[in-house]
C-alpha cells in the first residue's frame, strides 16, 4: 500500500516537472529552432537557445560554417546567450546541441550562394501575344436560311485556345480569317487543334457564309493579344532575368490565364491616377513610352507574374545597386517600403507595414498582408491601385517580395507574394544562383 502511494507521488512529481519544463521559455525557444536553416553566404545568423546552462555545439563541417567565430568542430557555449552561425561557403552542414553530453537538438544548415537583384519599381507597358488564338465568345452567322454558330456546333468552348488549323500553327487573327475564307470558298471543313485546360482535342468546323458581307465566319469571337501597364519587380544582372506584376495576366472576358506565344515589355509613363476608395479600387493611367525600344521579352505568364530576359539593367531605378533577397521564412511583420511610380517615370520609395506573414514552404501567391502607411502615397492614390502590382517590397535592406492585389473594401491594404517564388518562376535557382533552361 505504501509502495503504491510512493509510486503515485513520484508519478505526479514527474508529471509536474514535465509540465513545467514543457511550458518553460527555454523549452519553447529550443522547440522553435527549425530542423533546417537556410542562409546565404556573407550573412550572419543568431540562434537563441535561452537555456541557462553551458553546452556544446557540434559542427559537422567547419569549412562551411563557423560557430561563434571559430572553426572548431566542437564549441563550448553559454546556451543562455545568442549563438552566432557564420557561413563561409555554399554547402550543407549539421549542428547538434548537446547538454551534459546528451544531444537535445539537431539542425541541418544549407548555405546558399549569395544572390542579389536590382529592385525595380518602374512602370512598364506589357504587350503579350497569345500562343494561338483565344476563344472569348460565340456569335450567330446569318446565312439567309438560318442563324448559326459553326464554332459552337463544332464543340468549341469559350476559353479554348485554337493553336492549329489544318495542321498549320496560327499566330494571329489575320491567319484565321484567311484560312476560314479559303476553306469556305472550297466548301471544305477545317480541322482545329484546340487546347482546353490541360487537354488537347481535334474538332471539325464548317464555316458559314454571312449574307451581310459575303464573308465566311466561324461564329467565334477570338483574341490574339493583350496589353496593359504594370510594375517591374526585379532584374537579376548575372542571368538577365526579370520578373514583374506579381500576378497572372488573365483574359478580361474568360478569366483564364493567357498562354504566352510572344511578348515584350516597354517603358511606360504614369499620366494620372484615379484614387482608390472602399468598394472601388483606384488605377494608374499610363502611356507606353518609346515603344521602339524594347526593354525585354516575355516568355512566361504564371500566378506570380510575367518573366523573361532583359538585355541590360533597366534605367530609372531607385537604386542601381543590387540588393540581397530574403527567403520566405526570413520575412517578418513590421515596417517595410515599396518602390513604385506615381508620376511620370520617377521611382520613389514609400512606407508600408507588413501586418501578417504566412509561413509557406511551397509557392503560394498570398504570402503576406501589407498596409500602406505613407501619408503622401495615401493622399495621392488612396492606397494600392491597379498598375501598382509588382512594386518591390523592401525590408531591412533586402528585397522580400512584391505587391500583388488590393483589398476591394480597404484600398490601403492588400496582398504581397515572396520574392523567392518569383525568382523560381523566373528560372533563377536560389540554391545554385544560376538561370535554368526554360
Amino acid at each position: 500500500m505504501i509502495r503504491q502511494q510512493i509510486r503515485k507521488w513520484i508519478g505526479c512529481l514527474l508529471l509536474l516537472i514535465t509540465a513545467l519544463t514543457v511550458s518553460s521559455t527555454p523549452f519553447h525557444e529550443l522547440a522553435s529552432i527549425p530542423k533546417e536553416l537556410r542562409i546565404f553566404e556573407g550573412s550572419l545568423q543568431q540562434l537563441n537557445l535561452s537555456m541557462p546552462v553551458m553546452g556544446t555545439l557540434v559542427n559537422s563541417n567547419p569549412d562551411i560554417l563557423h560557430v561563434n567565430g571559430t572553426e572548431a568542430r566542437e564549441v563550448n557555449v553559454d546556451l543562455s546567450q545568442p549563438v552566432s552561425v557564420e557561413p563561409r561557403r555554399a554547402g550543407e552542414a549539421h549542428l547538434a546541441v548537446k547538454w551534459a553530453g546528451i544531444p537535445i537538438k539537431e539542425m541541418k544548415v544549407n548555405v546558399l550562394p549569395d544572390l542579389r537583384v536590382i529592385p525595380g519599381g518602374q512602370s512598364i507597358g506589357v504587350k503579350l501575344q497569345t500562343a494561338g488564338v483565344l476563344v472569348v465568345g460565340h456569335h450567330l452567322v446569318d446565312t439567309g436560311k438560318e442563324k448559326t454558330s459553326p464554332g459552337e456546333t463544332a464543340g468549341v468552348h469559350v476559353g479554348d485556345m485554337i493553336i492549329k488549323m489544318n495542321d498549320l500553327y496560327i499566330n494571329d487573327m489575320n491567319d484565321v480569317k484567311k484560312m476560314v475564307n479559303e476553306a469556305g470558298t472550297k466548301k471544305e471543313p477545317i480541322q482545329l487543334l484546340v487546347v482546353r485546360g490541360k487537354e488537347k482535342m481535334s474538332l471539325t468546323l464548317s464555316p458559314a457564309k454571312d449574307t451581310k458581307d459575303q464573308q465566311y465566319r466561324m461564329g467565334l469571337y477570338i483574341r490574339d493579344s493583350a496589353a496593359g501597364v504594370g510594375t517591374l519587380t526585379f532584374y537579376e544582372p548575372d542571368s538577365g532575368a526579370y520578373g514583374a506584376l506579381g500576378h497572372v495576366i488573365s483574359d478580361v472576358d474568360t478569366g483564364q490565364a493567357i498562354v504566352v506565344g510572344d511578348g515584350q515589355i516597354v517603358q511606360a509613363s504614369v499620366t494620372s491616377i484615379e484614387k482608390g476608395e472602399s468598394g472601388n479600387p483606384g488605377e494608374k493611367f499610363a502611356r507606353f513610352y518609346n515603344e521602339s525600344e524594347t526593354l525585354g521579352s516575355i516568355s512566361k505568364n504564371t500566378p506570380f507574374g510575367i518573366f523573361g530576359r532583359m538585355k541590360e539593367n533597366p534605367k530609372l531605378n531607385f537604386t542601381q545597386k543590387p540588393m540581397p533577397i530574403a527567403l520566405a521564412e526570413q520575412v517578418k511583420e513590421g515596417p517595410a517600403k515599396i518602390f513604385t511610380v506615381v508620376d511620370g517615370q520617377k521611382v520613389e520609395q514609400f512606407d508600408i507595414e507588413i501586418v501578417n506573414v504566412v509561413k509557406q514552404h511551397f509557392p503560394a501567391t498570398k504570402g503576406m498582408i501589407i498596409k500602406i502607411t505613407d501619408k503622401r502615397l495615401l493622399e495621392k492614390t488612396g492606397g494600392i491601385v491597379q498598375g501598382m502590382s509588382g512594386s518591390p517590397i523592401i525590408q531591412d535592406g533586402k528585397v522580400v517580395g512584391a505587391v500583388t492585389h488590393v483589398f476591394v473594401n480597404d484600398p490601403t491594404s492588400g496582398y504581397g507574394c515572396f520574392i523567392e517564388w518569383m525568382l523560381q518562376d523566373a528560372g533563377v535557382d536560389v540554391k545554385k544562383n544560376d538561370l535554368k533552361a526554360s
